[in-house]
Order: structure tokens, then sequence, then C-alpha cells
């Protein structure tokens, strides 16, 4: 399985996103008003403001503070170098990545876990609201879906069956790909964000993610798994 693709031409990804605002009554009165209508069927018996500690999941009323980004590297023993793109400044941290999205080749794949419903879209909003002008690997309109270049390792994990969501965690555990022990998850980012103010810690945890995903990239390879001191941070 995927023993076609280059993984030196493959940029494993994860982004960690919050709510644009600290809490509910930050909103402007207008936005209020649309979290309401774009909430109401998700909510249940919540209130909207009480729904809002979940609003990092819509791009149009969250925001990305990191993006985490792995190569793998050759020699004799693989390796993975891993990047994060983070900051308070959204704008700033997605210059920088689409910067170094440029840097690289064309046909360069990229791959997330739930990506092609979540991460890439995502990305493709927060650009596109602050008017920034899309690297050539996220430029996918009009192309066929054979023509773009993003893979998901929940989608093939699927085999065409659309039924249902298998979390990283779980596939982690299936496939015995060992994995630290977190302390924050992904319901806890927010809240790591906007009360304990500590993004480096949230960095970590995105950093987890891509390594994890890399990881289960090889499974799917029948492949040896990267060794814990073959994985680099990049600073």
């Amino acid at each position: 399985m995927l023993e076609q693709y280059d993984l030196q031409n493959l940029l494993v990804l994860d982004i960690e996103t919050v709510p644009q605002y600290s809490k509910y009554e930050e909103m402007p009165d207008n936005f209020k008003k649309l979290w309401d209508l774009k909430t109401v069927s998700q909510r249940k018996e919540a209130t909207a403001e009480e729904f809002y500690d979940r609003a990092g999941i819509w791009a149009e009323f969250g925001k990305i503070i990191c993006i985490s980004v792995g190569i793998f590297t050759g020699g004799k023993r693989p390796g993975l170098r891993i990047k994060s793109y983070a900051g308070h400044d959204e704008k700033e941290l997605l210059e920088r990545f689409s910067t170094m999205l440029s840097g690289q080749p064309a046909n360069l794949i990229l791959c997330a876990h739930n990506g092609k419903e979540f991460d890439f879209p995502y990305i493709c909003r927060r650009m596109l609201i602050h008017g920034l002008k899309f690297p050539s690997q996220l430029q996918i309109a009009g192309k066929k879906p054979w023509e773009i270049n993003h893979l998901d390792t929940m989608e093939l994990w699927k085999f065409g069956d659309y039924k249902s969501y298998t979390s990283l965690n779980l596939l982690t555990s299936i496939f015995n790909i060992p994995t630290p022990k977190d302390d924050i998850d992904g319901s806890m980012v927010g809240h790591v964000y906007w009360k304990e103010q500590q993004l480096e810690r949230i960095c970590t945890y995105c950093q987890k993610d891509v390594v994890a995903t890399a990881q289960l990239l090889r499974k799917y390879r029948g492949e040896e798994l990267i060794e814990d001191d073959c994985v680099t941070i990049v600073e």
C-alpha cells in the first residue's frame, strides 16, 4: 500500500486551532447572532455561549495558532525532521508557512490525518480571509481529484467506507505505534491557549500528532517505525 509514493517528496502536517476570542462575550454582536445560527443543530440543549469553547473547529469563528510539519529523511536509518509555525498573529504564521511551501517542489505531497476534511480546507479558508495567495500545493480549484497531491491517513483507512470517523489515537493503538503520554488533548487546546497562555505546550502536542501520522503512514506501507532518536525538532 502506497509503495508508489516517494516519502522524501511528502510533507506531513497538523494544525491546532482555537476560538478567535477568549470568551463568547468578546464576540461582536453580529457574530454572536451568526454563531447562534451556525451551531443551532449541533448545540442541542447547550446555549450558544456554553458552546463557544468549540468555535475553533469552524474556520469562520476560529484561528490557527500552530502548524507543525514533518519531512522524512533517508540514509541508513530513516528519520523525520519537524518544524512548527506558531504564534498569536495568524496572518504572519500563515505567511511563513506559505513561504516555506513556495520553496518546495510544486508536486510536493501534503499528508494529514483527516486533512481533506479539516486541515487543508481550514488553512485555505484562513489564508483567503487574510488575503494571502495560495502556494501551488494548496491550489486545488479546477483540478480533478487525482490531480490533487493530498493524502489523508484517515481516508486511506476507510477503503471507500464513508460512514465513520477513526481517530489518530485509535489507529496508533491498533498498529501498536508508541505515543508519548500527552498532558492535553484536542478539546483542551482552547483553554491552554486562552486561559493558561501556553503556546509552546500546544506546539509540542501538535508535533506529536505529526510524528504519529508519519509513523502511521509507514505502517500503511509495511515499513519499520522511525526510531525516537531519529526524530529531530528544528527551531
